[in-house]
């Protein structure tokens, strides 16, 4: 973890972080267990814990966070111009909660639905590899 990423971390309350901290973990896990993908560049963008698929350029960048506007919840975003959220919301319906088109929004008090969580950064991952088969 980079030093700017690791202070980000360091910046959240103790239950958040292990929440981000356990997110964090399932997005590299999958990488990198996701043919083609290659290794994560893991930054900030925005102030948000962000990962790049920069070696390979196979997906669209997630992102990470907590807001204190909304201290009950954490997300996990993508690039709002994709199509994710909507295969999201038709691949899993009624297990997640969006923001628009750029977020999946999680409660502190839920469990992750790890499983699905894991198709949905895939896909992130994968999006523009998909999109040109």
């Amino acid at each position: 973890m980079n030093e700017d990423v690791k202070r980000k971390f360091n910046s959240y309350p103790g239950h958040v972080r292990s929440k981000l901290e356990d997110l964090r973990g399932l997005i590299l896990e999958v990488a990198s267990n996701t043919d083609g993908v290659g290794k994560i560049e893991e930054t900030l963008k925005w102030g948000e814990p962000s990962y790049l698929t920069s070696e390979t350029k196979s997906g669209t960048t997630l992102r990470i966070d907590w807001k204190e506007k909304n201290p009950e919840q954490y997300a996990i975003y993508v690039n709002c111009k994709t199509s994710l959220i909507d295969s999201y919301n038709s691949l899993f319906p009624g297990v997640f909660s969006f923001e628009g088109n750029r977020a999946i929004v999680f409660s502190i008090n839920d469990t992750l639905p790890e499983e699905e969580l894991r198709v949905c950064v895939e896909m992130a991952f994968t999006y523009h590899k998909s999109k040109s088969t």
